[in-house]
């Protein structure tokens, strides 16, 4: 038995003795005691695993990720011969069947690779129509506008899975039948166990296609796939996305002819064409959210699962106007919506990754669901020769993004990167988290405004790889607004919430100035520099104003607002003292019960001083799995000491 064993041995022994300290002294309920101490399937990481080995597919096999810690897989029929392999759907089906018998959690992954939407080609080789298309701009031509294939420069032809060309999201026809190859093709074969042993099915990265993302380097694109071969002669262009009924679609929404209109949809700076794109771009995220985000959510509630998955490029808010209109919009119609963490260094992480984490979180909250996936991983590292990841980087990894409110943690991780000793330590650890997280609901009392209608009237598309710096001042004020908030409300530890126009202008005002959505109630509003509320967002704000709500403007005085002065103006019901810009904090409440999870992403060990109010306090260390009543001083405030990416969970004692 190594030391790392021994500890955590001697930790679990030692938990309920420390906890009995004296005979007052405060405990866990006994059903939290019991779920932290042996963290249920539901609340452990589920690995994915492509396309399970035919040598695996028995009780005896599976069990192999059970004893890794593991709470199930996700998975899917295996890519050869995607979708059409009869032997390969026995193997599935016999892996399945193998979960259930060992009480494993089984989601199915609905593509061959990436991005969805393709079932591996069998949709184009169904109607060639269906493949993404894009309105491309050419100023040398004498008919300037054409519509024509949307893959040389886009993320279809330029993934690390395979340059294959892919349907288009916004053409019903098309997801109708990706819907039809794939996800019905899974309930023909494992119709008894949806509901059951699968709970949900995981979509990837789907796009619009429209928009060029940058080539892969060199030395990387010679070893990906190739499916679909990219035509040299093809040039990059401005373009935006487009479909068979697009046109049609814009006259019924606003009466008027989209053709006409095209020229404002890649320059002008008139009123008038401000509202063309922006009316485009409201259309385009309708249709998205609802052709494909909705079309899938549908079908899996028919089906007794849940819709999960993630976006593409989370971390850039101008990007999601190309890639899918309103990101906080469609993942809104995932039941479990997702994010994409592709690094494990959490100190690289946290602060620039901030968006990636709030979108899924963000949209869960608004419509009253608590649950949020992150497929996670150390690709990062792996792909600058850095990693594999340590088992310290990862836990807190997974601690930051739990802060944020995930819980369900779907892993890229290499198993035979790691001991399986420290593979079955990180799943403990994740499982620890949400034995105390999962049932709470977090508490996040600010609001900043996701600026989305706004970046519709000003995005114009480029030929070149998307950037901010290619668009107009007032986008990249807006960006750079959104984005620097965000990130020093996150470096501050104080929890927030995303909202967009179509949300807000639902709010309730209550006669105390605060805004209620979803049962969730908010303090303060945070909005950008250079936003223009729509009418039914700004009646909002304004009554919110008239009642004493506390409204927060960036650059109000022409200046960006400083860390201190943001702070100053929005709620915080917890500081750390002294501040560090290395350390997460998410608040959440469970049975009337206030907990705090703080996270040291840093390489440097922090002490100080939690300040909360209330108590007495207990300190649960997710690592070593123990349970203490916390050190509070006379004014209350809690000893803080975390060691180098170390995380320690605070619940209030009654």
């Amino acid at each position: 038995m190594n030391a790392r064993t021994m500890l955590s041995v001697l930790a679990v022994l030692l938990s309920p003795w420390l906890s009995m300290v004296r005979a007052d002294a405060p405990v866990l309920p006994a059903d939290w005691q019991a779920a932290w101490s042996s963290p249920s399937m539901a609340d452990r990481p589920l690995q994915i695993v492509h396309g399970i080995p035919a040598s695996r597919a028995t009780p005896e096999g599976m069990k192999f990720y059970k004893d890794h810690g593991l709470g199930g897989i996700v998975c899917n029929v295996a890519f050869a011969d995607y979708l059409r392999s009869e032997e390969h759907w026995k193997t599935l089906v016999a892996g399945v069947e193998a979960c259930r018998d060992l009480g494993l959690i089984v989601w199915i992954y609905d593509e061959e690779g990436y991005p969805s939407g393709a079932a591996g080609g069998l949709v184009l080789a169904e109607n060639r129509e269906f493949e993404a298309v894009e309105l491309a701009y050419d100023k040398t031509r004498a008919d300037p506008f054409f519509v024509r294939p949307a893959y040389e420069f886009a993320h279809a032809a330029n993934n690390f899975h395979a340059a294959r060309r892919c349907p288009n999201l916004i053409d019903d026809r098309a997801m109708r039948c990706f819907i039809e190859k794939t996800h019905d093709a899974y309930w023909r074969h494992l119709e008894p166990h949806f509901g059951r042993t699968i709970q949900a099915v995981f979509t990837d990265e789907p796009s619009l296609m429209a928009v060029n993302l940058g080539a892969l380097p060199d030395e990387i694109r010679e070893k990906v796939r190739v499916v679909d071969p990219p035509d040299p002669a093809v040039r990059p262009l401005p373009s935006v996305p487009w479909g068979y009924d697009l046109a049609e679609q814009y006259r019924r929404r606003f009466g008027e002819d989209l053709v006409k209109q095209r020229p404002s949809l890649f320059g002008g700076d008139t009123p008038e064409d401000r509202r063309v794109r922006r009316q485009f771009w409201s259309l385009i995220a309708d249709l998205t959210a609802e052709r494909y985000f909705g079309a899938i959510g549908r079908w899996c509630s028919e089906h007794r699962i849940a819709s999960s998955g993630h976006c593409l490029w989370e971390e850039e808010v101008l990007h999601h106007v190309p890639l899918e209109g309103n990101g906080l919009k469609v993942l809104g119609l995932m039941d479990v919506p997702g994010l994409d963490m592709l690094s494990s260094d959490p100190a690289a992480v946290i602060h620039t990754g901030w968006l990636t984490a709030a979108l899924p979180s963000s949209a869960g909250m608004l419509h009253g669901r608590r649950r949020v996936m992150t497929e996670v991983s150390d690709f990062s590292q792996k792909m600058a020769s850095q990693g594999p990841a340590t088992l310290e980087a990862m836990q807190a990894t997974a601690a930051w993004q739990a802060g944020w409110g995930a819980t369900e943690f779907t892993l890229y991780y290499g198993i035979s990167d790691r001991s399986a000793e420290d593979y079955r330590a990180y799943c403990d650890y994740v499982g620890r988290l949400n034995a105390i997280l999962k049932p709470a609901s977090p508490v996040r009392k600010t609001l900043l405004y996701y600026p989305i209608h706004d970046l519709w009237e000003e995005y114009l598309p480029i030929a070149e790889r998307l950037n901010v710096a290619s668009q107009s001042p007032r986008a990249r004020r807006l960006a750079d607004s959104f984005m620097r908030l965000g990130q020093r409300l996150q470096r501050s530890q104080v929890p927030f919430n995303l909202v967009d126009h179509e949300n807000l202008a639902s709010a309730q005002v209550e006669s105390d100035g605060r805004l209620t959505l979803a049962d969730q109630a908010y303090e303060a509003l945070v909005l950008p520099a250079g936003v223009a509320l729509p009418d039914a967002a700004a009646k909002v704000v304004e009554e919110l104003r008239r009642r004493g709500g506390r409204v927060v403007v960036d650059e109000a005085d022409g200046k960006p607002l400083s860390a201190e002065s943001l702070l100053a103006q929005v709620p915080a019901d917890y500081r750390v003292l002294p501040a560090s810009e290395h350390l997460s904090l998410g608040a959440f409440i469970r049975d009337g019960r206030r907990i705090v999870l703080v996270t040291n992403v840093g390489g440097e060990a922090y002490r100080g001083r939690l300040e909360a109010k209330g108590g007495p306090w207990l300190v649960l260390d997710p690592a070593a799995a123990t349970v203490q009543p916390a050190e509070q001083d006379a004014e209350g405030k809690i000893g803080l000491s975390l060691g180098a990416r170390r995380a320690m969970l605070f619940v209030e004692a009654r």
